[in-house]
């Protein structure tokens, strides 16, 4: 395949990669200027492309020095949409002084310096925004634990690599060998380019697609009243929790039941009951630890796992939850009203957890609890599961 024929597949990638991307765009609105600005940059690229195939028909070092010019504003827009992930941005001053500077530095050097820039030179940055776009997707808060982020800083990190080999390995190359491997460094670089411009936008377009499943599945998981996990939340997030900390032997659950919940509802109207519930879930989640998983169970129905948590450590949270609770709901500035809680709680000693079999034991402590009369912790027997075959 020739030079030009890789040149005008490049431009056709990236006008596919622009349409595939804008299309994206419609069904994402959260991340629509993201997407927004990385379409942009796969049109800059396109153009940057053509002049690049036409840069012998400008005068002087015009044409090289306009196409390296636009090319890396490409670069700066990419970094600039992922950059805005963390609700980050590039400075545009900083951005236009940068590529003012390149254009400067093509002038200055002039015509006698032309080749030098553009077959090696001119790598260099093209290989630091890469590399800083891959860094900036490395330490991204939004893609941590997405399984796309690798990929993405894989993409980035490896053109990175490409342009620095050819800024800085190449030169010795040309050295040793002469401008014969040229005509070689220029083809298999268009062969890479061809690849990064498929590559990076199914990446970045992963990672948006990617983030958006993360957040309706917490959606689904989330009670909407209180913010805390609901009964399908607290039974898919719980089991993980208890697998990463495998290594303990005890784990323990609390069962919560807000008292005579009925009657504050009854006489106080169902805002006041919502203010209770979210007054309980705000304390029973500051109380427990970012380790344990919170639930709103149905109701006035709570439930706190306590990954690696001892039967007397569980009993100090739960303590400190009731105690809290009836303290901030008895405040006149506030809801000013008498509030209690029951507990149910229940320790494992066991290698594998069965969270509905500990759910089953501390409802029954529960149960114990208001059947005595209620604002109370009741404990029961530890559950002891056999270790699996």
């Amino acid at each position: 395949m020739d030079l030009a024929t890789l040149w005008y597949l490049t431009i056709g990638t990236l006008l596919v990669a622009a349409a595939m991307t804008l299309w994206e765009r419609q069904a994402h609105a959260r991340r629509s200027r993201e997407l927004g600005i990385w379409t942009a940059a796969y049109v800059v690229f396109a153009l940057g492309c053509l002049l690049a195939m036409s840069r012998t028909l400008l005068p002087g070092v015009s044409g090289p020095a306009l196409t390296n010019v636009v090319m890396l504003l490409g670069y700066l827009l990419v970094l600039h949409g992922v950059l805005l992930l963390d609700g980050r941005s590039l400075r545009p001053a900083l951005a236009a002084g940068f590529l003012v500077a390149i254009g400067a530095a093509w002038f200055t050097a002039g015509a006698g310096w032309a080749n030098l820039l553009w077959n090696h030179a001119s790598a260099f940055p093209i290989a630091v925004l890469s590399a800083l776009t891959a860094l900036a997707l490395f330490r991204s808060p939004m893609a941590q634990g997405l399984r796309s982020r690798l990929l993405a800083v894989v993409v980035f990190a490896c053109h990175g690599l490409t342009y620095a080999v050819r800024s800085f390995v190449v030169p010795v190359i040309v050295s040793a060998h002469g401008d014969s491997v040229l005509p070689i460094v220029a083809k298999l670089t268009m062969y890479e380019a061809v690849l990064f411009t498929m590559t990076m936008p199914m990446a970045l377009i992963a990672l948006v697609r990617e983030e958006d499943r993360a957040r309706l599945l917490k959606n689904v998981r989330t009670d909407f009243l209180t913010g805390l996990n609901n009964r399908q939340g607290f039974f898919e997030l719980g089991p993980e929790c208890l697998r990463r900390d495998g290594e303990k032997a005890s784990h323990a659950l609390l069962a919560f039941d807000l008292d005579h919940f009925k009657a504050i509802n009854d006489t106080h109207g169902h805002d006041v009951g919502d203010q209770v519930l979210k007054l309980f879930a705000g304390i029973a989640r500051d109380a427990a630890g970012h380790k344990a998983v919170c639930a709103r169970l149905g109701g006035e129905e709570f439930a706190l796992l306590l990954p690696g948590a001892s039967v007397d450590e569980a009993r100090k949270i739960a303590e400190a939850i009731t105690w809290r609770f009836t303290e901030a709901a008895a405040r006149s500035d506030g809801l000013a009203m008498a509030a209690t809680v029951s507990v149910g709680l229940v320790e494992t000693i066991a290698d594998r957890v069965d969270l509905s079999e500990l759910l089953a034991a501390a409802d029954r402590a529960l149960y114990k609890a208001k059947l005595l009369g209620r604002n109370r912790i009741e404990l029961a027997e530890p559950v002891r599961i056999a270790a699996a075959a």
